[in-house]
């Protein structure tokens, strides 16, 4: 009996749907251009379905430590958080162009306009989170009053919604850098990011929120504390990947040459799903001054 493997049967064993997985888990340097279209669904699907759970578990983490805190600390939770899904909703909208842009680019086997688009949809990110950034520290109690919060609940709340808001940035540049990298094929990346991210959260808030070890005690402000640094420090681990040589897609300082055309089809690209996801998420966000007359 001939023992050769013929090149459709190695290629079928190469492709066994565990080894898919554990490739996609890893991070892949296939060309998903070639080869089976299931394999290349596969690869992108399980770290972005992982991704997407990671994003997920900050609110439930936060609200896990701060309820032994009692009613007012999960108030402020749940009502910042209605103001953090609108930003969500942005920040969500912004990685459509991101996502479509880079992929197109990286089909076409253009890496220098790939990192160009890459850059600009950070360009992009600065200016967004610094006017969310700068509405966010302002208006903070104003926010708080308008969505039913009581008196006692915006002194304190005040502070955690402004290092949310104010520190909104970490948000919007995990979900865009994120995007790049999901766009260039490297989705575990976006994985790994998110992972670290949550980790360092559910290490820091606690820590911040009870004041374990050296850490100073802050109550709720802890949580928005602790999940800002991971959230941070995740954003620093996505811009390594990002700068450093040898990726699927790399920005050096030739990609930061500004193109205001590329800067406005980016932002054209991206106008009609942050309308689409403000739409829904602002009605959700609108429910909760009713809510809050039922109390805390």
């Amino acid at each position: 009996m001939s023992t050769n493997v013929t090149a459709s049967q190695a290629d079928t064993l190469d492709n066994s749907i565990w080894s898919v997985i554990r490739e996609g888990l890893r991070g892949s340097t296939r060309d998903f251009t070639q080869g089976p279209i299931w394999v290349a669904l596969v690869i992108l699907a399980i770290p972005m379905i992982l991704e997407m759970s990671m994003e997920s578990i900050f609110a439930v983490v936060d609200i896990f430590f701060v309820g032994r805190l009692g009613a007012d600390a999960v108030a402020i939770v749940g009502l910042t958080e209605s103001v953090m899904a609108l930003i969500y909703a942005v920040a969500f909208g912004l990685t459509i162009g991101a996502t479509a842009t880079v992929a197109r680019r990286i089909g076409e086997k253009d890496d220098e306009g790939a990192a160009k688009t890459a850059a600009h949809v950070l360009y992009l990110g600065v200016i967004v989170s610094l006017i969310m950034s700068a509405i966010g520290i302002i208006f903070a109690p104003v926010i708080l009053k308008l969505l039913g919060a009581e008196p006692h609940v915006i002194v304190e709340g005040a502070v955690f919604m402004r290092i949310m808001l104010g520190g909104n940035a970490v948000v919007v540049f995990i979900f865009l850098l994120n995007a790049i990298f999901r766009g260039a094929g490297d989705a575990a990346i976006a994985m790994r990011v998110l992972v670290l991210a949550n980790v360092l959260n559910m290490i820091l808030s606690p820590c911040f929120i009870f004041g374990v070890w050296f850490f100073p005690e802050l109550g709720v402000t802890g949580a928005a504390v602790g999940t800002t640094i991971g959230r941070g420090c995740g954003v620093l681990f996505a811009a390594w990947n990002l700068f450093r040589p040898g990726g699927r897609i790399h920005v050096n300082r030739e990609s930061w040459r500004l193109d205001p055309t590329l800067l406005w089809k980016l932002t054209r690209l991206s106008a009609t799903g942050i309308f689409q996801l403000l739409v829904a998420t602002a009605s959700w966000t609108a429910l909760m001054p009713l809510m809050a007359g039922f109390g805390n």
